[in-house]
């Protein structure tokens, strides 16, 4: 009986062990690949599973969330041999666990490689204006090459961004100085264009007023009258002007008007004394 006592102990240590080693747990974003002998076996989680010591081993642990991974080309020509320097982000995760861990040595890595020569090719098919100008219609071509690549890996991409496209400095100040010079013939374009609807709305408005001479006067006059309003400046105008516009006539009938308001103007003692003195 007292023999039975170690072995009984021995026995229930050596089953805790195989029991604590036999149990595992997955969180909740990741997926166990248990190999049996050297082959897949199965594909555990999230949880509490159980595996056969000895027997089954875990070489990966596969997350299943989804990953950002910042790339970027360096110093790579576009279709018009620009050298431009392009960073991007992508967006992607694990969709089939089994082929990401037995497919591909490291997937992560391979998913870094794979963004990166997809982003040298997308580069050199591109025109320099296109790619600054038509960057969503680069993401979803960068997207599908990627994705083209990693889907034998288990590997879904997302979406694709590209934050930001370097070009030189010397290039940078030659394309300034195209936008101004491109701003500055579209400003004298749209000047051209008012002067020249401009010189049509005066070349109707002569059409009338040879048509009406009156119009014509009356413009004149009202022309003198804003002048002297904003100005207060004595106007001098040329006798011809005057009589083209006919104010001879009417600079005669205010001259007489005054004379005829004389007398009345004059009114007074004095007056009466004029009246009554002989001659």
């Amino acid at each position: 009986m007292r023999l039975g006592h170690p072995l009984a102990a021995i026995v229930g240590v050596a089953t805790g062990l195989i029991v604590l080693f036999a149990l595992r747990i997955a969180r909740q974003w990741q997926k166990a690949v248990i190999l049996r002998l050297g082959k897949f076996h199965a594909l555990r989680g999230p949880g509490l599973f159980c595996i056969v010591p000895g027997l089954d081993t875990i070489p990966y642990w596969i997350d299943l969330r989804t990953f950002t991974s910042s790339f970027a080309a360096e110093r790579t020509l576009t279709k018009d041999s620009v050298p431009v320097d392009v960073d991007a982000v992508l967006f992607w995760r694990v969709l089939d666990p089994v082929k990401a861990a037995l497919e591909v040595e490291n997937y992560q890595q391979a998913i870094a490689w794979s963004s990166q020569t997809a982003l040298r090719d997308a580069i050199g098919d591109t025109d320099l204006a296109k790619m600054l100008v038509g960057r969503q219609e680069i993401d979803t071509k960068l997207q599908q090459m990627i994705e083209h690549r990693t889907a034998a890996w288990g590997i879904q991409v997302l979406s694709v961004e590209i934050r930001d496209v370097k070009i030189p400095e010397a290039l940078q100040n030659a394309m300034s100085m195209q936008a101004q010079a491109e701003r500055e013939r579209q400003a004298r374009l749209i000047l051209g264009d008012s002067e020249l609807q401009v010189a049509n709305k005066f070349k109707e408005a002569s059409r009338s007023y040879a048509e009406n001479p009156v119009a014509l006067h009356l413009r004149a006059m009202n022309i003198l009258l804003e002048g002297m309003r904003q100005n207060s400046t004595v106007v001098i105008v040329p006798s011809s002007a005057v009589e083209t516009m006919g104010l001879g006539a009417m600079s005669g009938l205010t001259s007489l008007a005054k004379e005829f308001a004389r007398p009345q103007a004059g009114q007074g003692p004095h007056s009466e004394e004029n009246k009554t003195s002989p001659k």
